[in-house]
């Protein structure tokens, strides 16, 4: 009996081992092969002889953004404010025009091609009217912005108001209950992972439509953004400060999408199996 006892006793240890060596056999393989990527395009580069004005070397990129350390701060921020603006009115105007949508079939039957429309436009080509209407510098950067991250919040959201089971709306037609309450107390809850599922490509997207922005109506002076640096470094043939721009721009991207899935995993985590999954 003691033998066995000892036997059982093992089996839950041997397990929490194992758990705790699957948390860095799932970080180890990328952080490898990000080593092993840098270590190649450094040695390569210099290998090669690659002029750095061509392919400069992770070192040169590295000290290119510690020299214009002062410039590319400014521009990181300016865009994360042009960014954010426009991603929080992208939002608002995602949601509420899919509830009004939602709340009437012959508005969503008569406004919805519109969106359509509206998304099927190349930002670039609507860009200068937008910069003709609204002038150059932060408004017109922020209205891009919001253009390009509107419709997948929009069209989410519309489609998770229209999934809602029509059981429980039924339901609360029994109990008399308004249009505005079914869509307060069941619709927009049964929505919300559509909602986030929109935000998570809207918050890339907004980063996005802040840098084309920028270069179309970028503020000069030392106070554009991201957009803007690319554009004068481009220019001057400062390709390892352009190799630091665009690293700056993705990270703020990356950064940008990790906010939205923790809010996602904090709001649907412990009822939606989307993130229930996820955590276990």
């Amino acid at each position: 009996m003691e033998h066995t006892q000892l036997e059982v006793s093992s089996v839950p240890m041997k397990k929490s081992k194992d758990k705790k060596l699957n948390i860095p056999n799932n970080i180890i393989p990328p952080v490898v092969v990000f080593i092993l990527f840098l270590s190649f395009w450094q040695f390569g580069a210099q290998i090669l002889q690659i002029p750095n004005y061509l392919l400069p070397k992770p070192t040169d990129i590295v000290q290119a953004a510690v020299n214009n350390w002062e410039n590319l701060s400014t521009a990181v921020i300016t865009t994360i404010t042009e960014a954010v603006v426009g991603f929080v009115f992208s939002v608002i105007g995602g949601v509420l025009g899919a509830i009004i949508m939602a709340s009437s079939k012959l508005l969503e039957k008569s406004l919805y091609p519109y969106a359509i429309l509206l998304q099927t436009i190349p930002i670039v080509a609507i860009a200068p009217i937008i910069v003709i209407w609204f002038g150059s510098g932060m408004n017109a950067i922020v209205i891009i912005a919001f253009t390009i991250g509107f419709f997948p919040m929009l069209s989410n959201t519309l489609i998770g108001l229209n999934s809602t089971n029509s059981g429980m709306i039924h339901l609360l037609k029994l109990y008399q209950a308004s249009k505005w309450q079914i869509m307060w107390k069941v619709r927009i809850p049964a929505a919300l992972p559509y909602i986030m599922a929109g935000l998570k490509i809207s918050c890339t997207l907004a980063v996005i439509g802040a840098i084309v922005g920028e270069y179309i109506a970028g503020i000069g002076g030392g106070a554009g953004g991201i957009g803007y640096a690319i554009t004068v470094a481009s220019s001057r043939l400062e390709t390892a400060y352009l190799f630091a721009c665009g690293i700056s721009a993705a990270i703020l991207g990356i950064v940008f999408f990790l906010i939205v899935n923790l809010i996602s995993k904090l709001l649907l985590g412990s009822w939606h199996e989307s993130e229930m999954k996820k955590q276990n």
